[in-house]
């Protein structure tokens, strides 16, 4: 909530006591920016809210809480419609905003909202056999984002990596690895089953045999075996860290799943759902009986061959996040684990935990296009776009906005062709056109004084940008609330528009005219600040020159 929005805010609940002699909570009253201007700057329906509580008209109450509005940031409150109220505020009120963004500067939308809530945010958890692609890279960019919201907001944040690092698809990394080592001293050994063709994997094992020769060959299998899934899962990390970095993403934990079985987490787990009554044999198999907790159908633990499903270590995985005291457990996975959204709720109620401190948002699908054509294939590899790839051809700033310029809920088109554009299409560069021609202006406007007094800041682009940069802390709250960064790229161009708008109608440097000038830069210079720090928020850099 922005200053001014606080003001009123506490301007309406006196005005409410005083007219009704009953006390109302700031989070009771709504305020929005008119879409007609003509209705002044904000507007709240809190009158047709309480209509119902207070047995009164609405209009009857808007009449009774106008009568009562006494505040020097109000110039002028009338009643509209069915019960709206309408507030024009006074300049010099709405102008203070400069004053608050240019001391707080890279901190001006950071807020309190999140009270210190500690909360743990799993995201990306690529099985370390490959190169990130396309899925990934939009769950990076989300999680990465929603994290440095609630950090702006006060919230206790740790961000984590899970690492697949044990099961079928570590032995099958494993066994390819030993597979390309051997081929390279011409000894035919066949590629597993679902082993891993692709160049990485080629890659380290020629790494290997540069560095030992063809001293695994000459080792017994268990020892060749352990060292190659250890240099394996060693080097295919190091490359995850190294892309995850140039995409500005990085992780405060790194949790192991292999950990889990070697701390004996994943049997004590197990022994609890036993002890607990929560578990059944059936069919030489274990069963956890999670229909009992709103599953579709109990799951699966340990197979009639003895090896546990995926289900045993993540429920394990996830007790620990809640014996290391997190508040909230948010996960983002992709649109194939909807379903096992309910069985992992499930486990932690049987367990005792509370399902609702468990937080999963799924992330849909990507499609890279180009002229309407989906792109599949790496041109350069003949495999799956990476996200190195995408952000060599169209740059690390393009690929992190257009990744959560979208509702995660929906499916993604990534248009290649926009996202290479230099042009006000593609909304990264009109955003960062804004920031860049702010840039200019100061520069060019070294020689005017500072000013604390913004009394001519009074035409309509000048009153429109103070009233959204005022905005700006309460949409970084309400973005991270929903975890929706999409709100902040939504801010983002409607705040470069604001200034478009602003800079084509007011004369900045106007040297006959001093005084106003000062006041019009300074308005950039909190213009400038607020810009920076929205795309600070979704990991996108502010270019001083483009």
């Amino acid at each position: 909530m922005s200053d001014l929005e606080y003001q009123l805010k506490e301007a309406i609940k006196c005005a409410f006591e005083k007219a009704f002699d009953q006390s109302i909570t700031l989070d009771d009253i709504v305020i929005e920016i008119p879409k007609d201007k003509s209705h002044g700057d904000y507007a709240t329906n809190v009158a047709m809210k309480l209509a119902r509580i207070l047995k009164k008209s609405s209009r009857d109450i808007a009449e009774a809480l106008i009568a009562q509005m006494d505040d020097p940031v109000i110039q002028r409150c009338e009643l509209a419609g069915p019960g709206f109220i309408n507030f024009t505020m006074n300049h010099s009120a709405m102008s203070t905003v400069i004053d608050s963004v240019l001391a707080e500067g890279d901190n001006y939308g950071h807020n309190d909202s999140g009270k210190g809530v500690k909360i743990n945010v799993e995201y990306v958890s690529a099985n370390p056999t490959g190169d990130l692609h396309l899925g990934h890279a939009r769950g990076a960019a989300w999680g990465d984002s929603v994290t440095r919201l609630l950090s702006a907001c006060n919230y206790d944040v740790c961000r984590e990596y899970y690492v697949n690092d044990a099961g079928n698809q570590i032995h099958a990394l494993t066994l390819s690895l030993m597979a390309r080592y051997a081929q390279l001293f011409h000894i035919e050994k066949e590629m597993p089953k679902d082993g891993y063709l692709g160049k990485d994997v080629a890659l380290i094992a020629e790494r290997i045999a540069e560095q030992d020769k063809d001293r695994w060959l000459h080792e017994d299998e268990d020892t060749a075996y352990a060292y190659f899934r250890r240099e394996g899962m060693k080097q295919e990390l190091a490359k995850l860290q190294r892309d995850l970095d140039l995409f500005r993403v990085h992780f405060d934990v790194w949790s192991s799943e292999q950990q889990l079985h070697d701390d004996g987490q994943v049997e004590k787990v197990l022994h609890k759902l036993n002890e607990l009554g929560q578990t059944y044999e059936q069919d030489d198999a274990l069963w956890f009986a999670s229909s009992k907790y709103g599953d579709d159908k109990d799951r699966v633990l340990r197979k009639s061959d003895g090896s546990y499903t995926y289900l045993v270590p993540d429920i394990a995985y996830h007790i620990t996040k809640f014996e290391r005291g997190f508040d909230k457990l948010v996960n983002f996975w992709g649109a194939d684990h909807h379903g096992y959204i309910p069985r992992m709720k499930a486990a932690m109620q049987a367990l005792g935990k509370n399902p609702d401190q468990l937080e999963v948002d799924i992330i849909q699908m990507v499609r890279l296009v180009e002229n309407k054509e989906e792109i599949k294939m790496s041109k350069r590899t003949g495999n799956a776009v990476t996200v190195r790839e995408l952000c060599e051809e169209v740059g690390v700033d393009a690929v992190r906005y257009f990744f959560v310029q979208r509702a995660l809920d929906t499916h993604l088109d990534f248009d290649l062709a926009l996202a290479r554009k230099q042009s006000n299409d593609n909304p990264v560069y009109y955003a960062q056109y804004a920031h860049a021609r702010i840039c200019s202006i100061l520069k060019q406007a070294e020689q005017f004084p500072a000013c604390c007094n913004y009394d001519r800041l009074t035409d309509d682009k000048e009153i429109q940008l103070l009233k959204y940069i005022n905005e700006f802390p309460a949409v970084v709250a309400d973005a991270a609330k929903h975890r929706a960064p999409n709100k902040v790229c939504n801010y983002i161009q409607k705040l470069a528009a604001f200034f478009h708008s602003f800079y084509n109608a007011c004369k900045v440097i106007d040297p006959s005219d001093e005084e106003l000038s000062s006041q019009r830069l300074a308005l950039l210079k909190a213009t400038k600040i607020t810009l920076k720090n929205a795309l600070y928020l979704i990991g996108v850099e502010a270019a001083d020159k483009m």
